[in-house]
């Protein structure tokens, strides 16, 4: 595949700025003038996540979101692309307790919920299935995504505290034929089909297909390269009572990773002098990071007596990673590895691992329904889910290749040798899981659940040496109870935990080198109220996480002078809330999380009270819809998302400022002549052109500042036929 030369464009390489917003204020005139050739559409709301939108990763079936003992959302396509939202990260603008953990643009997506950063190997699902999500999560074939929030040992083995996000993958439906074209600023052009149908008078057999391409140029310099997607659903039903449903999925997408910028020594560098245009991976030799993934399931579901169904659920994901970037770290000259230098310059190091393979496979064998025991109706799960998960590196550079600058335009030679060994990994587990809901008297539930896990994890060194082995099992229980109040309330008490699982590094300086550690078991409780009306619909929730932390004790600088054991704990502690009103015309949506997270209990008086990196205290994101009684089918949309501060370092020294950011777009549905439609949609993103430092991940041992974006344009149009 061919790319066009990373080089730094010149004033004509790319459109101006008065072009692009004549391109937008053109589409949005010329939205009237075809209103006036065309029939009514219907009425533009704002899809709403506290409403009657069922989460099927929360293990409960159809129930409603707000009749669960839990925090839940759900955000569907048409949201997405409302939004002009195209990848995994940006979600973080449609819910307040969704925030960015390590979001560099060309690499994979990392998100925080509640304050917890979720492990991309163990906190991601999709169609309820454990996969890893150490790739690019193309979204043409997804239906929705499904957030979990809280402490999630009901629904996963292992897994960090914050929630889960579950990918539902779109399935047959009939008489599906839509294509669509976008276009993004500064040169993005994207291209995609989704059809589908089901076969015969009574469509036992149903086929979905979706392909996507696209060329990506975005705003920041030397990052072009290219997405694409080949994607199928297919069911059939056998028999009365029996369904056989298989997909597929294959993706790769090729560009050039942005890095992060930096404290400038003991200095946060001011934001509005920073072009968060410019791109430091920009050497001669820079390369693509290239994720390439195929997945594929099979899911058979027999219904054995009213209300019980047996389903067996296989899949199968395989990743390959070839993970290649010039990398900013750290300033040697000053002898400070953690930051840049006070000039504005820093260290470049010549990564490359390539040929990177990250397999999983997973078997879920459950029985599901409902049934009367006691006099009481239960609505229950029980199953089996086995895991296999085994990943493999080849040797890797990690080479110091020289100095750069904050312009960008800094050349070094490039140094490719394979000098630094990598860590090749398995695990297999086998969890066992319970879960029921039994309805007492006058509107009262009692929720339990169990899931008991046994896991054997095994890594060695590509060169044989540091070898680990290590099984260990555990127990995460939940509880719940809930109260209907009315026909549109339910009152909540949950509580329930978490469990992560990791080894003492296999290296001399530790005492308990390669020893397993105590499974790390966080624990949370939350109370909450949910309400779905008509015409407003809201939730709110309260809720104290703690999660026990593992601290490096000793000198840690020779032989069997350091151990790695239990210390304190993390803590968040938070309200969270959620509305959407709707009133003819208008229809507003929000959510707001107000959260204190802290250590606690750490031997190292110098760490309690300290809070974490990275995490803002306060969040807010709204979102709104007008729909123009002068032309049907036409809808103004806003976004407006704001953060508070986040700590740089872990000493709390140093904090960005919050920001606040306004998007604007239109949305334009039109029913054209022959039978067809047209869903128009355009938009402008960060109105203001705001300069802020949208995130500041402190990763690797290195405190990172990541830019807000800086405005930008998009535009797309899908076709029914």
């Amino acid at each position: 595949m061919a790319f066009r030369s990373f080089v730094h464009p010149t004033a004509s390489s790319r459109p101006p700025a008065h072009r692009a917003s004549a391109l937008l204020t053109f589409l949005l005139a010329a939205l009237p003038a075809m209103a006036q050739t065309t029939a009514p559409a219907q009425v533009i709301t704002v899809t709403g996540q506290a409403g009657a939108n069922s989460a099927s990763v929360a293990g409960f079936g159809d129930l409603p979101l707000w009749r669960l003992p839990l925090s839940a959302s759900v955000i569907n396509t048409a949201q997405l692309q409302d939004a002009g939202i195209a990848s995994l990260a940006d979600i973080t603008r449609l819910d307040a307790g969704v925030t960015d953990a390590y979001n560099p643009p060309g690499y994979w997506s990392q998100l925080a919920v509640r304050g917890y950063t979720l492990d991309n190997r163990f906190n991601y699902r999709r169609d309820g299935l454990p996969i890893n999500a150490e790739t690019v999560i193309v979204q043409a074939n997804k239906q929705a995504l499904e957030i979990l929030k809280g402490t999630s040992g009901l629904q996963a083995g292992t897994s960090a505290p914050g929630g889960l996000v579950n990918l539902v993958v779109k399935r047959p439906q009939r008489a599906v034929r839509s294509a669509s074209l976008g276009w993004e600023q500064d040169g993005t052009v994207g291209a995609a089909v989704d059809l589908g149908d089901r076969l015969g008078a009574d469509g036992r057999i149903g086929w979905r297909l979706n392909a996507s391409a696209t060329r990506l140029d975005p705003p920041m310099r030397n990052a072009r390269g290219s997405r694409r997607l080949l994607a199928g659903a297919f069911d059939v039903q056998a028999a009365p009572g029996s369904l056989v449903e298989a997909e597929f999925e294959l993706s790769r997408q090729s560009q050039r990773s942005t890095p992060g910028f930096s404290l400038l020594g003991n200095r946060l560098p001011d934001a509005q002098a920073i072009d968060p245009r410019t791109n430091l991976n920009n050497q001669p030799w820079s390369l693509p990071v290239v994720m390439a993934g195929s997945t594929a399931s099979v899911r058979y579901t027999q219904a054995l007596t009213d209300g019980i169904d047996l389903v067996a659920h296989a899949m199968r994901q395989r990743l390959r990673t070839d993970d290649r970037i010039a990398f900013p770290f750290g300033c040697s000259s000053e002898n400070n590895y953690d930051r840049y230098c006070s000039d504005g310059s820093f260290d470049i190091y010549d990564f490359r691992s390539e040929g990177e393979r990250r397999d999983t496979d997973a078997l879920d064998l459950s029985l599901a329904g409902r049934a009367t025991l006691g006099g009481l109706a239960h609505r229950f799960k029980v199953g089996v889910l086995g895991t296999r998960y085994q990943a493999r590196f080849n040797r890797q550079a990690y080479n110091y290749a020289g100095t750069g600058t904050l312009d960008g335009l800094s050349t070094v030679p490039a140094d490719p040798t394979l000098t630094d060994e990598n860590t090749n990994r398995d695990e297999r587990s086998t969890e066992l899981h319970l879960q029921d809901m039994v309805e007492l008297h006058g509107g009262l539930r009692a929720w339990a659940g169990l899931r008991h896990s046994r896991l054997q994890r095994d890594s060695v060194r590509t060169d044989g040496s540091r070898a680990t082995a290590y099984a260990q099992d555990f127990t995460t229980p939940w509880l719940a109870l809930s109260q209907a109040l009315g026909d549109q309330g339910t009152a909540y008490l949950s509580w329930g935990q978490a469990v992560e699982s990791e080894v003492a590094p296999g290296r001399a300086r530790y005492t308990n080198a390669g020893q397993a550690l105590p499974a790390l078991k966080s624990r949370q409780v939350e109370a909450g109220y949910k309400r779905a009306g008509q015409t407003v619909s809201w939730s709110l929730a309260a809720f104290d996480i703690r999660r026990p932390e593992w601290r490096d004790i000793g000198a840690c600088d020779i032989n069997a002078s350091c151990t790695r054991r239990a210390d304190g704990q993390s803590r968040r502690t938070g309200v969270e809330a959620e509305a959407e009103w709707r009133s003819g015309a208008l229809s507003l949506r929000g959510s707001a999380l107000a959260l204190r997270a802290r250590r606690e209990g750490s031997a190292d008086g110098s760490l309690n009270g300290k809070r974490p990196t990275n995490v803002p205290p306060t969040s807010l994101k709204l979102q709104a819809a007008y729909n123009l009684a002068g032309v049907p089918g036409l809808a103004l949309l806003g976004y407006v998302t704001h953060e508070g501060e986040r700590m740089v370092l872990p000493d709390n020294s140093i904090a960005t400022p919050g920001w606040t950011r306004l998007d604007l777009a239109a949305r334009y549905s039109q029913r054209l002549s022959g039978g067809g439609t047209a869903l128009w949609r355009a938009g402008v993103d960060n109105l203001a052109d705001r300069r802020a430092w949208k995130e500041a991940p402190f990763q690797y041992g290195h405190a990172y500042l990541y830019p807000m974006a800086p405005r930008s344009l998009h535009a797309s149009v899908a076709l029914g036929f």
